[in-house]
């Protein structure tokens, strides 16, 4: 039997979770807006005041690029935040959603519009602002049942997801040590579906080094870098096609200036997706061979920046087991949930990694993410606040062995 007196309080917090999701989203936190994302995290920690949880704002390290000029480059990042509750319960679970959308704040797409059909437009709608207000919504409905002190619950809010999590991976690895289960709000696909496996995925950067020259009369002493790294570039996207699951995307190039000058400096970025996490040493033994012979020219010098970030998310038995009783939950509340496997990487990709099973697409239901198109479906607010906090109460219940 559902918990109907709290499904019914969810249902009546609908209004209230879309001014709130509108409210976050008219707020830009591009991941190097370090106001917008605190502003958020402010805006959240308020949100939360009626769950009287343990709060603590978390700076975290400067993101390490490498700039377009090719210097390696130190950028700040807004604070982490951690709500913590019953620290003490036998059951423990992690919740997290991040600050952060992919729109700087010089982006064009910064308002949120109402459409019919139930559709909201807008930065972060759905990744993952709306996730952040059915997570709280969905505590609060659990502090209000009599299965609030059963089961314990940390959130971690990062600021930096999608750049790929780097600076807060400690404060994820810190939770999952105590935690049992796990439930990530990214937004689901548009029709409800979860997602399943996960590809693992690298983020790398190529600076390509040689010397400058006047390209007419002193051509001969150049070392033109831009041709060092097309080769290697080159090489890199070769290798696609020679792996089962393994992809290389180069992504960004950027060097030169006058065109009578032999450039001596040129970057570039790539990106790799993997679907085992072996492949990542294959992957970086092939790159190494491919870099291997452009390091021996004559004047050229190529270095090889980042690496392996998110590992691959396999289904362990206790993971389709989270998965199965999220579908008996969704059952109860009319909802038939699938899930299906996905190149994309998310939290979730590191959670599983430190053994915690998870679902990580518990958000509102939406798509076209990353673009100027991206949705959010407005009654999905409820409809998954309600799908969270029954998981919940059935976690808090004992339904799966810890």
């Amino acid at each position: 039997m559902i918990a109907q007196a709290l499904m019914d309080w969810i249902a009546d917090q609908q209004q209230t979770m879309l001014a709130r999701t509108i409210a976050l989203a008219e707020v830009n936190s591009g991941s190097f807006n370090v106001a917008g994302v605190n502003r958020v995290g402010q805006m959240l920690i308020e949100a939360a005041r009626p769950l009287h949880a343990e709060v603590r704002v978390l700076p975290v390290p400067a993101f390490e690029a490498v700039a377009d000029d090719a210097q390696v480059v130190q950028r700040p990042l807004g604070d982490a935040v951690r709500l913590r509750k019953h620290p003490q319960a036998p059951i423990q679970v992690y919740l997290s959603g991040h600050l952060d959308t992919v729109f700087a704040a010089d982006h064009p797409f910064q308002q949120v519009r109402q459409v019919d059909g139930g559709i909201l437009h807008g930065p972060g709608v759905a990744d993952l602002k709306g996730g952040l207000v059915v997570m709280l919504t969905a505590l609060e409905a659990l502090e209000r049942s009599d299965m609030a002190g059963l089961i314990g619950w940390e959130v971690l809010l990062n600021p930096d997801e999608e750049i790929g999590s780097q600076s807060s991976a400690p404060l994820i690895e810190e939770a999952a040590r105590r935690c049992h289960f796990g439930l990530i709000y990214e937004p689901s696909f548009p029709n409800g579906d979860l997602a399943g496996s996960r590809k693992g995925s690298g983020n790398f950067s190529l600076v390509a080094r040689g010397r400058a020259a006047h390209a007419g009369r002193e051509h001969h002493l150049g070392r033109n870098a831009i041709r060092a790294l097309c080769d290697a570039v080159a090489g890199i996207d070769a290798l696609n096609g020679r792996r089962p699951g393994v992809t290389f995307n180069p992504g960004f190039i950027h060097g030169g200036g006058a065109v009578n000058v032999v450039p001596d400096t040129a970057m570039a970025r790539f990106n790799v997706r993997l679907s085992e996490a072996q492949d990542s040493a294959w992957c970086m033994s092939q790159i190494e061979a491919v870099l291997e012979p452009i390091r021996h020219r004559d004047g050229i010098a190529v270095e090889l920046h980042g690496g392996f970030t998110r590992p691959p998310k396999l289904l362990s038995d206790r993971n389709l087991a989270l998965f199965e009783l999220a579908r008996e939950c969704g059952a109860e509340l009319g909802l038939e949930l699938q899930w299906q496997a996905t190149g994309g990487c998310c939290d979730g990709n590191n959670l599983a990694a430190a053994g915690v099973p998870n679902i990580d697409t518990l958000g509102v239901r939406g798509g076209s993410i990353h673009s100027d198109q991206e949705f959010m479906h407005i009654d999905s607010l409820s409809e998954r606040a309600q799908l969270s906090a029954l998981l919940l109460l059935r976690l808090a219940d004992g339904a799966l062995q810890i």
